[in-house]
């Protein structure tokens, strides 16, 4: 039930579509504008740099409200699982954020609510995120290759911080459970980024710049 509830907060929490109540308080359902995706990255290069960090720092707060919000409810009675549960809450922050019900299940991509999961999960994830993100972004402006390359990091990390004994107190079914909801966000960001992976490949995917809004097609 502590699951459900969990996932259940998350999802409610990850249908707070920043972009698009921006883009409605400035005229336009940004999911009708540039590559049609209710996130940031389309948030930067259609209405500029500002909106893109007012959506990006939305997005990463709703996931962290969920993880905040699961380990007040549960910290004290299942402190053994809170990482399990916690990540629970980020999946379902994540799950809102791709496929909000209010929208018609038109939503992002889930990196920048990922990016909330990141810094809120576990302190050892945040330099490893970090740098992985914004090494392969300032070197190749491939935001999605970035994202990509975060959550490559992430489940290797996740699986091995837990067979390091890094997460006190679960047991090793509950680690598995932990290692598939994790694989789980990993494949669906990876599903969710098809299409960028195909122009990452044949070298025509679009490159994104904080200085200027982006060309769109």
């Amino acid at each position: 039930m502590e699951r459900i509830i969990c996932l259940a907060i998350g999802y409610l929490l990850g249908n707070f579509q920043t972009a698009y109540f921006y883009g409605k308080a400035h005229g336009i359902d940004i999911r009708k504008h540039g590559s049609g995706n209710a996130g940031t990255t389309n948030t930067l290069r259609v209405l500029g740099t500002k909106a893109g960090l007012i959506v990006l720092a939305g997005d990463i707060i709703k996931c962290v409200l969920a993880i905040v919000i699961s380990r007040l409810l549960f910290g004290e009675s299942h402190a053994d699982r809170i990482y399990l549960l916690s990540m629970y809450a980020a999946a379902g922050a994540i799950l809102g954020h791709n496929f909000p019900f209010r929208l018609g299940f038109k939503g992002g991509k889930g990196i920048a609510a990922t990016a909330g999961l990141i810094l809120a999960y576990h302190p050892y994830f945040i330099p490893v995120g970090v740098v992985l993100f914004f090494a392969t972004f300032f070197t190749t402006h491939y935001v999605s290759l970035g994202s990509l390359l975060v959550y490559a990091g992430f489940i290797i990390e996740l699986i091995i911080m837990g067979q390091t004994g890094q997460f006190v107190g679960m047991t090793q079914a509950e680690l598995y459970e932990l290692y598939v909801v994790g694989a789980f966000l990993t494949i669906m960001a990876y599903v969710k980024h098809r299409e960028n992976i195909k122009r990452l490949l044949n070298g025509t995917e679009r490159k994104t710049y904080l200085t200027k809004k982006s060309d769109v097609n």
